[in-house]
């Protein structure tokens, strides 16, 4: 099955995860996340031999930050307009702009996958979740998580616990598969996303409580 993204300037027909001819894989990713998803998609830098493409010698997040200067791909945006930016930044990373259309609570890899399979057996509401090459899962939630999450974990009963558990808000960016990240290798879908959640990710309160007794037990 596939689905449409157009514009005033033409429509287009595109499945997700498929390449079309003369089209980098990247300029399909970013089509998919910004007109299948609706994410704002930011080129970003890579490292390799622990030097940053950004060419700054003292760089502190090497291979995992925007480039400076290179525009936004805004949700919305049709192949052809991803294709025209990464036509001037060829090889960048594909970043995706938090706090817009989502925020991120993040864990330790090995408890957020623990966490994912009770959360899934229980039937609750999940969106995208990613497993970064340093360690990390990113469980992408409903905007406004990262400021509500010190409340949260206080109307839970986490507030006062040793968490391995953090939040992502507005200007924050992070790596989309299967982008390299930091030059330790590329980031990865725990599960990926569908038309049912990606646009309408949870709200932060119902996955908290799991997050949190999971990243609790994985402490102790």
């Amino acid at each position: 099955m596939g689905f449409t993204i157009g514009s005033s300037r033409g429509i287009r027909e595109i499945r997700p995860g498929a390449r079309r001819r003369g089209r980098s894989s990247e300029c399909t990713s970013v089509a998919e996340f910004t007109g299948l998803w609706g994410w704002d998609v930011v080129p970003g830098a890579r490292a390799s031999a622990g030097a940053c493409s950004c060419g700054r010698t003292d760089c502190r997040t090497p291979g995992a930050h925007p480039l400076d200067f290179a525009p936004t791909v805004p949700a919305g945006a049709t192949l052809d307009e991803a294709t025209q930016t990464w036509t001037e930044f060829p090889g960048a990373a594909v970043m995706l702009a938090v706090g817009r259309a989502f925020d991120v609570i993040e864990v330790a890899e090995p408890a957020g996958r623990r966490a994912l399979a009770r959360l899934e057996r229980m039937g609750l509401p999940l969106g995208p979740v990613t497993a970064t090459p340093d360690g990390r899962a990113h469980f992408f939630v409903a905007p406004g998580a990262a400021a509500e999450l010190p409340e949260l974990l206080y109307r839970t009963g986490w507030d006062d616990a040793a968490l391995d558990l953090g939040a992502l808000g507005p200007g924050a960016y992070i790596t989309a598969p299967p982008s390299d990240r930091g030059g330790l290798g590329p980031v990865r879908w725990l599960r990926p996303p569908a038309l049912d959640s990606a646009t309408r990710p949870p709200q932060a309160r119902l996955l908290l409580g799991t997050l949190a007794y999971v990243a609790h037990r994985s402490r102790a």
